[in-house]
């Protein structure tokens, strides 16, 4: 195990647990968490787009990004909500694992160090870990809405991942375009929380979005 995965491991496991205290919270615990968040993204971005063509589109987005946080946090689907950020996370862990394990051809210059076997690794896990979280579905309290969405949860599942590995790519490119490989040093082994939050930011819009249109 080289330096650079085992640091990302152990941050992992500070990140991941305090991340969940408070989502799973909620109220003003997970206000207070998504604002912090938020306050740290915009401060990266404007490091990272600076002068740029799309610093402000950036700001704005971003700031709707987070806004589909909280909407599906607080006042739509708590089932949903966990699904797109268990998803997210297991479909970057998927991605990392796999690439880094089987290597092979590379997606796109705009990120080299995805490759095709990565983004089959993220698919995998993240249907894996989906599967093992509507086992325990039976603590939640579904909505009518959410249980018709139980019955496509494959071919959501899939989306998200595919949206959250696209995310992933989009914010490769601004980072490639500012010629830096992280948006930030704050967590150790991954870089910035826009490096941590960069499939998320596209993910939750489009679930967001789906949910108003159908």
């Amino acid at each position: 195990m080289d330096k650079e995965f085992f640091i990302r491991i152990l941050s992992s496991f500070i990140l991941f647990p305090a991340a969940f205290f408070f989502i799973l919270k909620g109220s003003l615990f997970f206000n207070f968490f998504i604002i912090v968040i938020l306050l740290i993204t915009l401060y990266e971005w404007h490091f990272l787009s600076l002068n740029k063509t799309y610093y402000i589109p950036g700001f704005i987005f971003i700031i709707f990004s987070f806004y589909t946080f909280y909407f599906l946090r607080n006042e739509n689907s708590y089932f949903l909500f966990l699904l797109i950020i268990i998803t997210c996370i297991s479909t970057d862990v998927g991605g990392y694992i796999f690439g880094k394990t089987l290597k092979g051809p590379k997606i796109t210059k705009i990120s080299p160090n995805k490759t095709y076997a990565g983004m089959l690794g993220g698919f995998v896990l993240s249907l894996i870990v989906a599967s093992l979280f509507l086992s325990n579905l039976n603590i939640f309290s579904l909505s009518n809405a959410d249980h018709h969405l139980e019955k496509n949860i494959m071919i959501v599942v899939l989306c998200i991942s595919f949206i959250s590995q696209v995310g992933d790519l989009i914010i490769s490119f601004f980072k490639r375009k500012s010629k830096v490989k992280n948006t930030g040093k704050i967590i150790p082994g991954h870089g910035g929380i826009l490096d941590r939050i960069d499939g998320m930011l596209f993910a939750y819009p489009f679930i967001y979005i789906s949910t108003k249109i159908l």
